[in-house]
């Protein structure tokens, strides 16, 4: 038993002097752990509501002027960037507040090609195929259906702040207006050029706001 007892007072002794250098105690060495960062992994997906104004002249049969009017409407566009360079967008619009004698309908489907101007803002076309609908021409039904290529152009606007390309795992983050968060838009698009018996024409300008998710 004093044998047992004294081994086990020895090694006492040893791990004391292990542990303590000089008089001084002496902490293990922890190696810092750096955390690894998760990057983000943001849908190229973007929605976006802005309100339009759609003017609209044609023929009038019984005088050598054009008939005009300009009414305003609402926008809703769905979109999806591929790269910084090039996308698609769905678009829905309807203009019939203020109206004289028309009012507007027209969605359709778009090529978007796009170029960043800065981190926070990126230029764009539009090139697509879209239904347009315009009631009140004095046509024999009294609406105009036209489905044909339609086309536009516009800017972009980034209101966010993450503009960090490594906060996220695709590489065109950072540039234009394609991150996640708000932004806004300003737009032009022709939808009507000399169709049907009057030579109807329209044009669009939307204004509005985007959510990149």
């Amino acid at each position: 038993m004093k044998k047992i007892i004294l081994w086990c007072t020895l090694g006492c002794l040893l791990v004391t002097n292990n542990v303590n250098a000089g008089g001084k105690a002496v902490s293990p060495a922890i190696t810092a752990v750096e955390p690894i960062p998760v990057k983000q992994s943001p849908v190229p997906v973007y929605l976006g509501l802005g309100l339009i104004a759609a003017g609209v002249s044609r023929d009038c049969p019984c005088d050598s002027d054009r008939l005009k009017d300009m009414t305003y409407g609402v926008l809703f566009r769905a979109g999806w960037d591929f790269n910084q360079y090039f996308g698609i967008e769905a678009r829905y619009m309807r203009a019939s507040l203020e109206k004289d004698f028309s009012t507007t309908t027209h969605y359709g489907l778009f090529l978007k090609p796009q170029y960043p101007m800065t981190k926070q803002s990126n230029v764009y076309g539009l090139l697509g195929y879209g239904h347009t609908e315009i009631e009140g021409c004095a046509y024999a039904n009294r609406k105009l259906v036209v489905n044909g290529i339609s086309y536009g152009a516009g800017l972009e606007y980034d209101l966010g702040d993450d503009e960090d390309k490594g906060e996220y795992d695709r590489d065109f983050d950072g540039q234009g207006d394609q991150e996640k968060g708000w932004g806004i838009f300003a737009d032009f698009q022709h939808i009507l050029g000399s169709e049907g018996i009057y030579n109807t024409n329209s044009n669009v300008g939307a204004i509005g706001m985007t959510y990149d998710f």
